[in-house]
């Protein structure tokens, strides 16, 4: 009896284990899992833009330090006291303006003085004009000698000489008197004071008064190397009027003024290899000042249809300039590219990109031949910009 029930047990077993290895291997249609899909390639965010057509001005520039048009230093051609200082420092003035008052009391007693010499040379001259005649008529009758009246004659002419004498010494006393009030002279912004009121003011203390600086106009001296003379030289042949400057602040964020080239100075440095040249601005502004630093662009001539893109486009890798361009299945290549000049912001390319492709903004740092991209655009485009040059790796 046992037997037949270990031999039962034994059956069931072998079955249940041949239905479950058919269960396994013949599933009910609904209970099969689903074939596996292929990975999604990934894709880089960027930022786009176009490659821009338009007329691109040519500059060379250079560094430079703005002078002033004219500087006077305010002396005094007198000694005297300063009754009074008429001006506020940094004020701007105009030519003839009175600055400063010296005390004209002795310089005023001096043109009494000679005024009055002259009056009595004067009241001497009609007397002694008066005995001439009377003398030559007295003459004419045989009454007085030709002596007499030769040396009336002489006293007359004598005193004529010494009243121009007196006239001269009039205006002299007149010209020290006008010195007395110190005047601009020049158009300009007052420095700082270097006299105060109640001190002794001479003709050789070395300061001065005060320096005027005439800064309307103003000139800006700036070098630019050697080897763009010839250019320079032949845009000049070329072009009718004066050649046009840019200055800019030292960031090249802020345009100071705009102005004309005035000369290219007549000798080249030659410990550096440079050239000076001089241009002016009207300067109406004031954001030209005497003594700074200011960078300078000299307008050469103008690129018409010249090919623009966002300085950023431009790469640099060993084998020089390079741009990332987009291509029309998203999927990015190099480009070797050859760039003019970067002027605010943008490069003009000479080779390498034609108009109105789409090149690569920002996100470059991610970026290899044939790598699938998105483009963002809007509120996205700008952070993804900011992201990029956060996390762009330091050349």
């Amino acid at each position: 009896m046992r037997r037949k029930i270990a031999i039962s047990a034994a059956l069931l077993i072998a079955v249940l284990a041949i239905g479950g290895g058919l269960a396994a291997t013949h599933r009910f249609p609904f209970e099969r899992s689903a074939p596996p899909q292929p990975d999604a390639i990934p894709t880089v965010p960027v930022v786009a833009g176009v490659v821009a057509q338009h007329d691109v001005p040519i500059y060379l520039t250079g560094v430079g330090t703005v002078i002033a048009y004219n500087t006077v230093v305010v002396h005094s051609q007198i000694q005297g006291q300063i009754l009074s200082i008429n001006f506020t420092e940094g004020q701007s003035v105009h030519a003839g303006d009175l600055l400063a008052q010296i005390d004209p009391s002795p310089y005023q007693a001096q043109l009494d003085q000679v005024t009055a010499t002259r009056d009595r040379d004067q009241a001497q001259l009609v007397n002694a004009q008066a005995n001439l005649a009377r003398y030559t008529q007295l003459g004419e009758k045989g009454w007085a000698t030709p002596q007499l009246v030769d040396t009336q004659t002489a006293q007359v002419a004598q005193l004529k000489a010494a009243i121009k004498a007196d006239e001269a010494l009039i205006e002299a006393a007149k010209v020290q008197l006008g010195y007395t009030r110190l005047t601009s002279p020049i158009d300009g912004v007052t420095g700082i004071r270097q006299v105060d009121v109640g001190n002794i003011i001479h003709p050789t203390d070395p300061n001065g008064l005060v320096v005027v600086t005439q800064i309307e106009p103003i000139s800006l001296i700036f070098t630019l190397p050697e080897t763009v003379l010839p250019q320079i030289q032949q845009q000049q042949r070329k072009t009718k009027g004066p050649l046009t400057v840019l200055a800019y602040s030292q960031d090249n964020t802020i345009k100071l003024d705009e102005g004309t080239l005035g000369l290219v100075n007549n000798q080249i440095l030659q410990t550096t290899g440079s050239i000076q040249l001089k241009a002016n601005f009207r300067n109406k502004t004031h954001l030209l000042w005497p003594g700074e630093l200011v960078n300078a662009r000299l307008l050469l001539d103008t690129r018409h249809d010249g090919l623009t893109v966002p300085a950023s486009v431009v790469q640099q890798g060993p084998k020089g300039a390079y741009a990332y361009v987009i291509n029309a299945d998203n999927t990015v290549e190099i480009r070797p590219v050859t760039v003019a000049q970067i002027s605010d912001g943008q490069a003009l390319i000479d080779s390498g990109l034609k108009a109105n492709e789409q090149v690569v903004v920002d996100g470059q740092y991610k970026l290899q031949p044939g790598t699938q991209i998105t483009i963002l655009h809007g509120q996205a485009a700008e952070e993804a910009a900011a992201q990029s040059r956060q996390q762009a790796p330091i050349p």
